[in-house]
């Protein structure tokens, strides 16, 4: 894995781990307060990270370009905007952090689907298969 596709899988691995970290302080503590941060972290850390940093190895042609960089830079602003937003939202310190991480994991998936919708998996999968 190299290039973009590396860079979201090291992303999903770093947000697994303090995901997993989290969630053993929330239950050691048994205080559940943060679980929606703590979700949003694996969610959008773990499991979005990873089927990106999938989606660019599998196609690497999808991978180059400014889009992808572009991606790769709101999808770990939101990460950074929204996981510690929450928290302050629920403690009623503000919300305008988790508002702007919302909007940067919009932007985010939008600049997503417009990769997406510029490469065609069949063809790459295709010449793939006849040794292209």
């Amino acid at each position: 894995m190299e290039g973009i596709a590396r860079w979201f899988m090291l992303a999903a691995v770093v947000s697994a781990l303090g995901g997993m970290v989290w969630g053993i302080q929330m239950s050691a503590s048994q205080d559940h307060l943060l679980s929606p941060a703590h979700g949003h972290l694996n969610l959008l850390g773990w499991v979005s990270c990873s089927i990106y940093a999938f989606y660019y190895h599998l196609l690497p042609a999808a991978a180059g370009g400014v889009l992808p960089r572009l991606h790769l830079g709101t999808a770990l602003l939101a990460l950074a905007l929204l996981v510690p937003g929450i928290p302050l939202a629920i403690q009623e310190r503000g919300e305008g952090l988790a508002q702007a991480g919302s909007v940067a994991a919009l932007l985010s998936m939008l600049i997503f689907a417009a990769v997406v919708l510029r490469h065609r998996p069949e063809k790459a999968v295709f010449a793939r298969q006849k040794g292209h």
